[in-house]
């Protein structure tokens, strides 16, 4: 164990800040239910999407991306479309705007305000409120794992086991010292909501800028005195039908990994991605944090500049920090400790690096950056999942004249019950990729045909919505044992194909929604889509009412945006690599996208017009 007082004294520092933060804001956040789910809708697009970003800097994601440039180099950049990243691109051309004009406080609220209030609509709302805590608990379980994971490199639990009065086995070990740190994620995000969430993401995040541009400095520094030994092709983001990266005589332990991932057909692997992304990405976003954030903002211009914001501030600075450690990982690779319980880990490049590489006295600060990163995500999660079982729970069905004092209790009640769940949880998973993969293609997958349907077909009904979502959870929680060994992405088509056939059978077992609904949907969201019946009845009331026409320009935009988002990637991974030519290339090409943006997108999104949601 390197820490010494001084990281100690860091350490403590920040984690007292996230104490004083959830007290100090604890009164304003009791407020209202708005107050403490949405923080008022008062707080600025720029904290919304610093805050956005450091949700999405969490500590397991960082622990997967740096394995995977370790491990496959610059053909990592596409394997992110799991999620798939670019899905913030969507949100920022066109959906984030659909969604803000809602004025609701919850995806599952938002159901109402597209299927109205009948049976089909009632069991949509159950089925979404379902669906977000399954998904909420799959993010706390895969950031409580990849935290525990992290700490055992600095706090070595042959330091720690005998001051503790039980016996914990060795694989166990991450799970103790996940629970010790959630605590302190629970103690704010319960206290001050949504608000205490933004600031303490705000702090985080300038940390892990500080934090990344030292480590791509050390990277940088030790690159200059020494070259990489890699395969030959590992520093392309091209590829061909395989992935064809041989390990063999570098380090042979490498192509086990690659063979256990599934990757190899790489092909085939990015076609799935591309596919199952964009339909993701056109089905808006999953009933998490992200959500959340965009139902905070203002407005729904703010909304757009909210999500817009999150890969320009998140891409580079990540990025650089990823390149860094993996090429030290790459540089000393004999001198790290990859080892836990007698098996070879590759997650533990990136904790494994820290300890090795990192200064005494720069530890500290890194180290509570990450920590932050951790909780960042984790209480961002915690938040929503909270939402949904007070808002769409407790105040729909169990007592909806509740006061304020009655929903902070159960605020507090759902909070510890989902962490005490995602804990026992935890205890059942392999590691951060085995749980990465059940979310991004297993929920992810079972929550696109029905949500895809939700924005652009008219004839769409909450019965046909409750059966596509049954649809697909149902193959989302099955498929792993029913086809073991198989990578979830492989079952993602035979997934939609069920889920797309129990939403065609369920809408039409039931009634078209009510034509007031449609029309005050249609009228106030304005999607684009197959809306012909609708449009054309609001015509007819009213003549000078005007579709939306954007569909060309969105999708130009999006493949722009794409693009961009991409560049943002590759530049700093290049700029550590020291790789003049593509780096050059790869600036040129977020410049002009940039510029294209500024007149494509940025010159046409909404007046600024204030947009309070209810309550």
């Amino acid at each position: 164990m390197r820490l010494n007082i001084f990281d100690i004294s860091i350490i403590v520092l920040y984690l007292a800040s996230t104490v004083v933060i959830g007290l100090v804001l604890k009164k304003r956040a009791q407020k209202s239910k708005n107050s403490y789910m949405l923080g008022g809708n008062q707080l600025p697009w720029y904290m919304l999407g610093l805050s956005n970003a450091s949700g999405m800097f969490d500590i397991s994601g960082t622990v997967w991306l740096v394995t995977i440039l370790f491990v496959y180099g610059v053909k990592s950049i596409w394997l992110p479309w799991l999620w798939p990243v670019f899905n913030q691109i969507f949100l920022m051309v066109f959906l984030s705007i659909w969604l803000r004009r809602s004025g609701v406080t919850t995806g599952a609220e938002w159901i109402g305000t597209r299927f109205g209030f009948r049976k089909g609509a009632q069991l949509s709302h159950i089925i979404v409120v379902v669906f977000a805590l399954i998904m909420g608990l799959g993010y706390l379980t895969y950031g409580f794992i990849g935290l525990g994971k992290f700490m055992m490199i600095f706090v070595p639990w042959e330091l720690i086991s005998p001051y503790i009065p039980f016996d914990i086995p060795l694989e166990y070990v991450p799970h103790f010292y996940g629970i010790i740190f959630t605590c302190f994620a629970i103690f704010y995000s319960l206290l001050g909501g949504m608000m205490s969430i933004v600031w303490a993401d705000v702090i985080q995040y300038t940390i892990m800028a500080i934090s990344s541009i030292f480590i791509g400095i050390i990277a940088m520094t030790a690159l200059s005195k020494s070259g990489l030994a890699v395969p030959e092709g590992w520093s392309s983001p091209f590829f061909g039908w395989n992935l064809d990266l041989d390990w063999t005589g570098i380090i042979n332990e490498v192509n086990v990994k690659i063979k256990e991932d599934g990757f190899s057909l790489f092909s085939v692997v990015f076609m799935m991605m591309l596919f199952k992304g964009v339909l993701v990405s056109l089905a808006g976003p999953a009933p998490t944090y992200d959500m959340q954030k965009i139902l905070s903002t203002r407005s729904e211009r703010e909304a757009a500049l909210m999500s817009g914001s999150v890969s320009l501030v998140l891409m580079p600075i990540r990025y650089f920090m990823i390149a860094g450690f993996a090429v030290l990982g790459l540089l000393f690779y004999e001198d790290l400790n990859l080892f836990v319980a007698g098996r070879l880990d590759f997650e533990q490049i990136l904790p494994s690096a820290i300890n090795e590489f990192v200064p005494v006295g720069f530890l500290g600060l890194l180290l509570a950056g990450l920590l932050a990163a951790f909780m960042s995500t984790f209480a961002g999660t915690l938040n929503a999942a909270q939402a949904y079982i007070v808002n769409d729970i407790y105040l729909k069905y169990i007592n909806p004249a509740a006061d304020n004092i009655k929903i902070k209790s159960i605020n507090y009640v759902a909070g510890l019950l989902m962490v005490f769940i995602s804990i026992i949880l935890g205890f059942y998973a392999k590691d951060v990729n085995d749980v990465l993969q059940w979310i991004v293609s297993g929920l992810y997958g079972s929550y696109v045909a029905a949500n895809v349907l939700k924005w652009y077909w008219w004839r769409f009904n909450g019965n046909g919505f409750f059966f596509g979502m049954v649809g697909g959870l149902i193959p989302a929680l099955t498929f792993r044992f029913i086809f073991s060994g198989v990578l979830d992405l492989y079952t993602f088509p035979l997934m939609l194909l069920i889920s797309l056939v129990a939403c065609i059978i369920g809408t039409y077992s039931a009634p078209p929604v009510e034509e007031t609904v449609l029309k005050n949907f249609y009228k106030n969201v304005r999607p684009w889509g197959f809306w012909k019946p609708i449009h054309e009845k609001i015509l007819a009331e009213d003549p000078d009412f005007q579709g939306n026409r954007d569909f060309k320009r969105d999708m130009f935009n999006v493949t722009v945006g794409i693009v961009w988002q991409t560049a943002l990637v590759v530049f700093p991974i290049y700029l550590i690599l020291m790789d003049t030519i593509p780096l050059i290339i790869s600036v040129g090409i977020a410049v002009i996208t940039s510029l294209i943006l500024k007149k494509t997108w940025y010159d046409k999104l909404p007046a600024d017009k204030p947009m309070v949601s209810d309550n």
